[in-house]
């Protein structure tokens, strides 16, 4: 049955910046669809409170508190969690930093930092998880050993003022999930990416906080309205699921239709 191929029973993920925001409804929708879960972000107090509610779904929590700007704290992150739980089947990397600033005021070290957390991070947290995916044999006869699920951005393919550095380093993670995917996929780990469109999360606040503004980002967004973290659920959900076994370097753009008006390009 195509909804048993949905549930993730037995499979145990790590989710990046899962604490708040589209982590954290990412990581409670992986939870609910029965995976087992593990959360990094740096606030021990938003750790603690994400724990709770992803818990009440009756799965088990980990929480690891690190700065991905630290890459030795990064990789680290991958290897409690992987002991924690007993293995690795899935990672969502959907921690971020954001900066809103025009080209002629980035520094170099506002630089730096983005790159940090938003490539660095992100490249050699999947390649420590691939790691840990091919210690365990393929669970059945599709040679499936794990699933990778990145975020990407409409910063990535179109272009926006005052954000040229965040849109540099998802256009870095699109092509990086492209090529990994390529190179793992005869090692039986899936590489896909998620293309949220305009949400509204604390790190948008700034965006939606002047009505006038708000009220354009919304006029471009053919289904009215920006996005929540739980539109995101079953887009993780199927990624991370055995149900996209034949799915890799891909990008499944979850944005009410903003890319189809073709606003900002």
């Amino acid at each position: 049955m195509i909804l048993d191929r949905l549930r993730l029973d037995g499979k145990a993920a790590l989710v990046t910046g899962g604490s708040q925001g589209l982590g954290l409804g990412m990581a409670r929708a992986l939870a609910e669809a029965g995976a087992d879960v593990a959360i990094v972000a740096r606030g021990e107090e938003r750790l603690a409170a994400a724990a709770r509610e992803i818990g009440a779904t009756g799965r088990r929590v980990m929480t690891f508190a690190a700065d991905l700007g630290d890459l030795d704290a990064a990789l680290q992150a991958v290897d409690d969690a992987a002991a924690a739980l007993g293995r690795l089947d899935i990672l969502v990397t959907a921690a971020a930093a954001q900066l809103r600033k025009p080209v002629l005021e980035v520094t170099p070290e506002e630089w730096d930092r983005m790159v940090a957390v938003d490539l660095r991070a992100v490249y050699f947290m999947c390649q420590r998880a691939a790691r840990k995916m091919l210690e365990h044999d393929p669970p059945d006869d599709r040679q499936i050993r794990g699933k990778i699920v990145n975020i990407s951005s409409l910063t990535a393919v179109g272009a926006w003022p005052n954000v040229s550095v965040y849109g540099t380093v998802k256009g870095g993670v699109t092509q990086m999930t492209k090529a990994m995917a390529l190179e793992w996929a005869p090692l039986g780990i899936c590489v896909n990416a998620i293309g949220p469109g305009t949400f509204h999360t604390e790190l948008t606040e700034a965006l939606y906080a002047d009505p006038e503004r708000s009220a354009r980002i919304v006029s471009r967004i053919p289904l009215g309205r920006p996005g929540v973290p739980e539109d995101l659920a079953g887009a993780v959900v199927y990624l991370a699921s055995p149900a996209s076994d034949y799915v890799t370097g891909q990008v499944l753009w979850v944005d009410g239709g903003y890319l189809v008006l073709g606003a900002g390009l």
